[in-house]
Formats: C-alpha cells, sequence, structure tokens
C-alpha cells in the first residue's frame, strides 16, 4: 500500500475554515443511496482515489453549484458546499477501529465483509489478543463470527446466489483481505478517513461518583491518541458506551492537542447482545448515528451511513443529535434491565403466596402494550453493560441535580442485587444452614448462555455467599468459559483459605459426582431438559463439514474449521463463499492456545443427562433453578428435591 503524504494533506486544507457554528442550519438534503446494481453484500465494486486531490482543484473544477445531494452514490458531488463540508463528503475508503474487544471485533468483521472496497484496521495494545484475532483462535465466541472473519481476513471467491429476477449473480468475483489486526496504531489511524473508539468504559472504583460514573481513562486515552496521529477531515466515532456530553468531551481534547485542524464527532452506540452479537449485526433493528447539528456534522454523518448502508436498510439507519444518541444507548439497557428487576420482584411475592411466576409473566406478555419479552424471573441480570449503564443513569441524574430520578433507577441494580443474595440464601436455608464438609456443583458460569464472557458473572455473588458457609469444594462446569477465565474473575472473593475449595472442571457430570446440591446459574441448552439442540445462527449456512464440532467450544470448533486443508465453503445472507487451502493461518507447534486446548479437550454439546447426574449425587439430591430450565415434575420423578424462584414444586410444599 502506497505511503501516506501528510504534509500534502497540510498544505491543500491549510486554507479550509476550522469552525463551523454549532447553531448553523441543518441541510435536509436527501442522502445518497447504494445503487441497486450493487450487492448489498458486496458492497461497491470500487471508488475513485480522491483522497489525493488537492481540494482547491476539486473546487476549481466544479461548473455549477446544486443544494441536493443525488440519490446515486457518487464521489465527491456536493457542489456548492463549503470546504468543510466536503472535507467530511469524501468516500470511506479506511476505517480504524480501536479496541479489538466484544464490541469491536465483530463490528470490524462485519463491516469488512459487506464493504470489501473499504480496508478496516482493528487497532489493539495487548499483542496477545492481536495474535488471537490473527489465528484460529478467536479471543471471543459468537456463532458466525469465525466465518465472517475468515472472509474478511483471508479473503475468499464469492458468487451470488441466482434468482429468477437476477439470474446473473453467480458469476464469481473475490473478496480480497480487507480486515486487518495490529498494535501499530500510529500508522492506521494516519491512513484512516472514519476511527471507531470501541474500547472499555467501566464504571469508576474510586474518586468521585465510585460505583456508579463511568471511568473515562482508556477511552480519553485512545481519544488523544487518535488527536496526535489523525489526518484533517477524520470521521471519528464513539462505539463505546459513554456518558451524555462526551462528543463535547471529545471535541474539546482535539482542540486542545490540534488547534485549527478539522474532525467531526459521530455517536454511534452498539446494541449489541452476546451470544447472538452476529445477527445483530447483520440484521440490526436500527443504526443510530448522532452527529452535531451543522452541515458538516451532516456530511460526516451520511459518510458513515453510506459505510452502514451497504446491508442495512435505510430505514433503519437514523440520523439524530448526538446527545440523543448518547442516551439512548443508556435508555435501552435501562429499560430492559427494568423489566428483568420488575419480574423477579414479583417472583418473591409468589413464593410467599400461591402464585406462579410463569403464569404471571405469560399473562402480562399478552399484553401488546407490554409483551413477552425479559420477562423470565430468575438470577437477574449480568455482564458488563446494564449494571453499569444504569449507575452511569444514575449518576447523571445527579449530576443535573435529580434525585429522585437516580434514586428511581438506583432501585432496578439494587433489586437485581437482591434477588442473587436471596437466591443463595434459599440454597444455604434449605441444605438446613449447613454446608459444612458439603459439595456444591455449580452449572453455568458466563453470565448467559452462548458466551463465554465471565464479567459481572451472576455466579461470583452466589459463590461469595457460599463459601461463606465453608463447603467441602465448590465445582464449577461451563461448557463456554476458560477455567483461567473463571479462577480470574473469582479472585475478588478468593482468599488463601477458600481458595482451595473451588475448581472447574471440563465436564458436568464430573462437577456433579458426590455432590450434595446442582446450582444452576445459567440457561446453556445443554442443561435445558428438552434441549433446541445444537445452535446454529439461522442467517449463517455452515457447511457440513463444521456442522457438528460443539458450537460454544471456542478453541476446538475453530481449530477443527480453520485448519481444514481441504477446500470448502460457507454460505452467508445468500452468497456463497469459497475458501482455499493456505489462505488461513496454521498456529505454530508451540501455539500456547492449542496445549490449552489438548489439555482441556473436546466437550461434547449434548444435553447434561440428568438421570446419570441424579446416580451420582448424594441424598437428598437437591437441585436449585436458577434460570428456569428444568421440567420440575419430571426431575421430581428421577428424585430431586427442586427449588426454584417464584415457581411451586412439590419440594417447598413438603
Amino acid at each position: 500500500m502506497a505511503s501516506f503524504d501528510y504534509s500534502k494533506t497540510m498544505d491543500f486544507l491549510s486554507t479550509s475554515p476550522t469552525t463551523t457554528t454549532d447553531d448553523s442550519s441543518c441541510d435536509d438534503s436527501t442522502g445518497p443511496t447504494t445503487p441497486e446494481s450493487i450487492s448489498p453484500l458486496l458492497g461497491a465494486a470500487c471508488v475513485e482515489d480522491v483522497l489525493e486531490t488537492p481540494l482547491a482543484s476539486y473546487l476549481s473544477s466544479q461548473k455549477s453549484p446544486v443544494n441536493v445531494l443525488p440519490t446515486k452514490r457518487l464521489p465527491f458531488q456536493h457542489v456548492g458546499a463549503s470546504q468543510r463540508e466536503l472535507l467530511f463528503s469524501k468516500p470511506v475508503r479506511h476505517i480504524a477501529v480501536v479496541g479489538a474487544g466484544y464490541v469491536g471485533g465483530p463490528t470490524a468483521a462485519v463491516i469488512a465483509l459487506h464493504n470489501p472496497h473499504i480496508r478496516v484496521d482493528v487497532l489493539d495494545k495487548d499483542p496477545r489478543r492481536v495474535r488471537r484475532w490473527n489465528s484460529p483462535h478467536l479471543p471471543i465466541y459468537e456463532s458466525g463470527l469465525i466465518d465472517i472473519v475468515r472472509v474478511s481476513r483471508d479473503g475468499a471467491s464469492t458468487c451470488l446466489r441466482a434468482t429468477a429476477d437476477k439470474p446473473h449473480q453467480s458469476t464469481p468475483t473475490n473478496h480480497p483481505p480487507n480486515l486487518f489486526f495490529t498494535t501499530d496504531s500510529q500508522t492506521s489511524l494516519a491512513r484512516a478517513d472514519v476511527v471507531m473508539l470501541a474500547v472499555n468504559t467501566p464504571t469508576k472504583t474510586f474518586g468521585i461518583g465510585s460505583g456508579r460514573a463511568t471511568n473515562m481513562t482508556t477511552f480519553d486515552a485512545a481519544a488523544k491518541e487518535v488527536a496526535l496521529y489523525a489526518r484533517p477531515g477524520t470521521i471519528i466515532v464513539e462505539k463505546s458506551t459513554v456518558p451524555c456530553g462526551t462528543a463535547q468531551r471529545v471535541r474539546k481534547m482535539l482542540d486542545e492537542v490540534r488547534p485549527g485542524v478539522d474532525f467531526e464527532i459521530l455517536s454511534n452506540p452498539e446494541f449489541l447482545s452476546e451470544g447472538s452479537a452476529v445477527r445483530n449485526l447483520m440484521q440490526p433493528d436500527r443504526v443510530l448515528i448522532g452527529s452535531a447539528k451543522t452541515p458538516s456534522g451532516r456530511r460526516a454523518a451520511e459518510a458513515l451511513a453510506n459505510v452502514y448502508a451497504a446491508w442495512v436498510p435505510r430505514p433503519r439507519i437514523l440520523e439524530i443529535d448526538a446527545w440523543s444518541s448518547e442516551l439512548a444507548k443508556l435508555v435501552s439497557n435501562a429499560m430492559l434491565a427494568q423489566r428483568i428487576s420488575s419480574i423477579n420482584s414479583i417472583s418473591a411475592i409468589c413464593d410467599r403466596t400461591g402464585a406462579d411466576i410463569d403464569e404471571i409473566a405469560k399473562s402480562a406478555g399478552l399484553d401488546p402494550r407490554i409483551g413477552p419479552q425479559f420477562l423470565k424471573a430468575g438470577l437477574g441480570f449480568g455482564g458488563s453493560c446494564f449494571r453499569k449503564d444504569i449507575a452511569s443513569l444514575t449518576y447523571l441524574s445527579e449530576s443535573l441535580g435529580l434525585p429522585e430520578v437516580a434514586h428511581y433507577w438506583s432501585q432496578v441494580n439494587s433489586m437485581n442485587e437482591w434477588q442473587r443474595d436471596r437466591f443463595a440464601q434459599k440454597v444455604i436455608q434449605r441444605m438446613e444452614e449447613n454446608l459444612v464438609g458439603k459439595k456444591i456443583g455449580i452449572l453455568g458460569f458466563a453470565f448467559k448462555k452462548n458466551t463465554g464472557d465471565t464479567r459481572e458473572s451472576l455466579a461470583v455473588d452466589v459463590i461469595r455467599a457460599l463459601l461463606q458457609e465453608r463447603p467441602a469444594e465448590i465445582a464449577i462446569f461451563d461448557p463456554c468459559c476458560l477455567s483461567e477465565d473463571i479462577m480470574s474473575e473469582l479472585e475478588p472473593v478468593l482468599n488463601a483459605t477458600n481458595r482451595e475449595r473451588v475448581h472447574v472442571y471440563s465436564d458436568a457430570y464430573q462437577a456433579c459426582q458426590q455432590a450434595n446440591a446442582v446450582v444452576i446459574i445459567n440457561d446453556s441448552d445443554p442443561f435445558r431438559q428438552s434441549p433446541a439442540g445444537q445452535f446454529i445462527e439461522p442467517s449463517i449456512d455452515l457447511s457440513a463439514k463444521t456442522k457438528n464440532i460443539p458450537y460454544y467450544d471456542n478453541s476446538i470448533r475453530n481449530m477443527q474449521y480453520m485448519a481444514s486443508k481441504q477446500e470448502g465453503e460457507m454460505v452467508i445472507e445468500g452468497s456463497r463463499f469459497s475458501y482455499r487451502p493456505g489462505q488461513s493461518p496454521i498456529c505454530a507447534e508451540d501455539c500456547p492456545d492449542c496445549q490449552s486446548t489438548k489439555l482441556r479437550g473436546t466437550i461434547s454439546n449434548e444435553p447434561v443427562e440428568w438421570a446419570r447426574i441424579a446416580y451420582g449425587m448424594k441424598d437428598p439430591k437437591w437441585i436449585f433453578d436458577g434460570r428456569g430450565v428444568l421440567d420440575v415434575p419430571e426431575m421430581e420423578k428421577l428424585g430431586y428435591r427442586v427449588e426454584t424462584l417464584g415457581r411451586h414444586t412439590m419440594s417447598r410444599q413438603t
């Protein structure tokens, strides 16, 4: 790739205006759309190289001004606009994503898949994480992600399925490698037209706002690095979940680090649910793009919208102001979390009365104004989003002098924590408040099924309470999580006395062997009495060679799939991609991930045989279902004594 001449850019931009007032009128012209002749998956075939054209030469070449944007995607057709507007109207050819985590990695992969003419660099300071993205061992698991990464990162031959109205779509083309993972941030930032900030923004654990405010240390460091190396005219996009006003915060930082240089800041929050992130990205229900209400802000928003329009229908791409976009993410998560805490509060009432929480939820969910989603009573919500976003919303309300609003939302988190404590106490009470010398099996550790993410795991609080009763052993099994991740998350609750009591097993039967009780923490499919079977995203059709590989074992599945030396193919969203030997990376003999996988062994995705577990347990065979995944009457026939949340069982009646 040709080197970027930064000085040339500075020369031709030196005469452009550096600021546009925020109260400038907003251009209501219609944004460009994707040409019908271009595949929604493959995007534009090519884009003219206008990045090296001096802006003054371009302006002088225009003859007649126009006030409306064209309806087709034509580079630099904003004639009559200001120089600043034109600066942010250029076609996007290079995107840099800062942060290769649960948001940055999948987002970059899907953008690269649908825009083969755009180079997408994913930047991360952790060399181990970058190495894993460049290997068969992706650092995260999402169903279907490995296929998308393989096409975008390694390249493939592709052809669209022919249809009656478009019989010539089966013509093969090449999808070149356009997804790159690197630690070289300076080079990528200097080339990028768009920089997406997708770094971690946890809750502060110190100082003002501890436990509520967002810790912006990593985000600020990333934004400062962008300010140092990005070229004028770069569009900076907030993908991280950030407090309201962050766009202004970034703009102020840019003005301090690079005064007089033109940048636009957009808010583009993610709405991903772990376990279904690929489906959320491939078929989003909405894409929010928040911008400044200025002509140049609108141009920048349109440029980013064009990237998404390669596969997202235009009506689902909403261009709003940055404040609304930043707040919308917090509100969406808060509303969902509120429903979970609400139904869990009712489960406590059901435990004290003759009501059944499943019947209550079904009845309420039939009301079209309410709906059935997020009305499943259980242990509550975990993960890195809901609790953090509600805490941020609470802190924002306090900062604005709205203590009543802050108290209202803080109760959602309080109810969530109480539900976990209530469940743990129920376990202890049912076992006569004596766990000394007893073994407790824990099934599930990830905060939800179909993910290996252990952050903010619900299991931590439950295990903390159980350890206080000095059991002989806490035996943990999760089909998605690595043992090192589980132990790392448990580190705050372990000490020299109880550390030796906690063990992680790679087999559910070993974890439950000779156990006095089994506690179900998440609703992974193998734990269900009537599992749906192997999970495969409906939008992604894997080849027959990979369908029987355990979907939840990240390393094993990816190794078998990518290390195959035979030709194969995959179908993604109606397009068939073919890969050839040598296209995918092969691990070195001393690969630490391969060694870890060998030690761990292969995990079956077969449903748990509860009769087999019952045979190996000690009497009375207690099982505590924190997710409502079991058929209680059938479990009681197997000799279990079952305890649930808000559901009445024979065990409770006796």
